[in-house]
């Protein structure tokens, strides 16, 4: 099988590659980034400034499953213009771009809390974006909904850094789906869903990623 991971160099993503490069049901791995990657037998590394520009190269390697794994903050991004680029227009983009290659299969994080309705410019993105990836008509959809998670990031985000450290003091009496959740364990749920496929749309909550 061959997967275009999308959102290498993320805290998701960044676990989700050697996950993916090491596990058989991989014949290649085929990961867009700015700047090259560590090489590996398995890995094809396209590299460009603007991942919407890589896309009709992308199609052309013929991929099986896409696992998008894009993500930002406002804060980082700047603007909820470029906030939206990232986590709605790039996702559903390459989504559309993929079912029209054949591409059966698709997995995407969001965020717990996703809804079209909400008051919250972030989650009604990721509601939107889920709306929208859905209506795209994979034959195998799945939709993680993370809490926060946890993991090393490249850059720092101060907020989120003192959200973590509270969701783990008070884990012990909080209910599941509020914990943190590990980019490994969120990583490891993505790569399931891809290799089962299971028909149909499936969500994967926070409380199935501890």
């Amino acid at each position: 099988m061959k997967l275009l991971l999308l959102g290498a160099t993320g805290l998701v993503g960044s676990r989700t590659l050697p996950l993916a490069l090491s596990n058989p049901a991989f014949s290649e791995v085929i990961a867009p980034t700015r700047t090259p990657l560590a090489p590996n037998d398995r890995l094809v590394n396209p590299t460009g400034s603007r991942l919407d520009e890589l896309v009709p190269p992308l199609m052309s390697y013929r991929p099986d499953a896409v696992i998008c794994a894009l993500g930002t903050t406002q804060a980082k991004a700047g603007t909820k213009e470029a906030f939206r680029y990232v986590d709605y227009e790039l996702p559903v983009a390459i989504g559309k771009a993929a079912h029209r290659a054949g591409v059966e299969t698709y997995a995407i994080v969001t965020a717990m809390g996703a809804s079209t309705q909400s008051m919250s410019f972030y989650y009604r993105t990721k509601g939107e974006v889920e709306r929208d990836i859905l209506d795209i008509g994979f034959r195998s959809l799945t939709i993680c909904q993370p809490s926060l998670i946890g993991g090393e990031r490249n850059e720092a985000r101060r907020a989120e850094g003192a959200a973590l450290t509270v969701l783990r003091l008070l884990a012990p009496i909080l209910p599941r789906k509020f914990h943190v959740n590990p980019a490994e364990a969120i990583a490891a749920a993505l790569l399931d869903a891809v290799v089962v496929a299971k028909t149909g749309c499936r969500r994967i909550y926070s409380e199935e990623m501890n």
